[in-house]
């Protein structure tokens, strides 16, 4: 999966591909219902994505040199932290209504900034550290109503869990990022994504003990198909990055929002309030800034290179 000659067009298509068919596995999860642990659906999930990833690297000559690893120990770390998070957005998902899940998932590449920061080193201005502020002001103006003692429930509520879920998820999914940052220093894009599945339907199957729930025909059927959406869109997301950079692609990932209300509103009833566009608002305008401002930096840093 080497970066192939630029074609953005095609790049920008790849990934609107890629949300589509991940927001068909979210919506598949959801309708699956709120009575599957969320170690269940991640094993489901991880397992049935196996197989549309193993093919896709047949098919492509890939699948030998895919399970060629110089850091297994770094795909093991990655693994459990990515798995954590994948269990607690999950939870998020199926406990809270879908755009707002979707929302709150837009906290995580603003606690990638800050994890970057502190983790890697990484150099933060000024700019970059006011996006991240601002758009955790989206993030709690989002999660507030579902936090709030004043609800029937307060902060033990099935929904004030799943906010808190969620941003478990940003935190988590964001110190999983930066330990992918460091895998591709050594390792191929497609041996990262095949031991992450590996590891993470492993991982999952370890809940087992925990209490699994009998899914029946139907929801088995569900679970199978979102597993199969996972890794189709897994294929869709990674192709997308060899024609186009990942600054001209990243800000189509907000195409899901829109989806996510209008799928929310049609099969579950979720009617979006003005507290949750509004924070919603703040977090995708902050998050397309932390892009630019990556994608500025970038350019500075190529432009050193050349210049020695």
């Amino acid at each position: 999966m080497d970066f192939k000659s630029p074609d953005p067009m095609k790049g920008i298509l790849l990934k609107v591909a890629s949300v589509v068919v991940f927001l068909c596995m979210s919506t598949l999860i959801k309708a699956a219902g709120k009575d599957i642990p969320a170690g269940q659906i991640t094993f489901l999930r991880s397992a049935f994505a196996m197989v549309p990833i193993l093919a896709f690297l047949a098919m492509h000559g890939q699948l030998r040199d895919a399970f060629r690893t110089t850091d297994i120990l770094g795909h093991f770390r990655r693994g459990f932290v990515g798995i954590l998070a994948m269990g607690f957005g999950f939870y998020g998902l199926v406990h809270l209504p879908l755009p707002e899940s979707i929302a709150l998932g837009y906290a995580l590449p603003l606690f990638t900034v800050i994890v970057a920061a502190v983790v890697l080193k990484e150099r933060v201005g000024i700019y970059r550290w006011t996006a991240v502020l601002v758009g955790l002001a989206g993030v709690g103006i989002i999660s507030w109503p579902r936090l709030t003692l004043f609800r029937e429930g307060g902060f033990g509520s099935s929904e004030a869990m799943g906010a808190l879920a969620m941003l478990a998820f940003g935190v988590l999914g964001s110190c999983a990022m930066v330990l992918v940052r460091k895998l591709v220093q050594t390792e191929r894009t497609p041996t990262i994504v095949l031991y992450f599945s590996l590891f993470a339907s492993l991982f999952s199957l370890a809940t087992l003990p925990f209490g699994w729930v009998d899914l029946g025909w139907t929801g088995l059927v569900m679970m199978t198909l979102a597993g199969f959406c996972g890794g189709i869109a897994q294929i869709l997301l990674t192709s997308s990055y060899r024609y186009a950079d990942v600054s001209t692609i990243a800000p189509f990932e907000y195409t899901s929002i829109v989806l996510g209300l209008i799928v929310g509103y049609v099969l579950f009833d979720d009617v979006p309030t003005g507290t949750m566009l509004t924070g919603t608002a703040i977090v995708v305008s902050a998050g397309i800034f932390v892009i630019y401002r990556e994608h500025r930096l970038n350019l500075q840093r190529r432009a050193e290179l050349r210049h020695g």
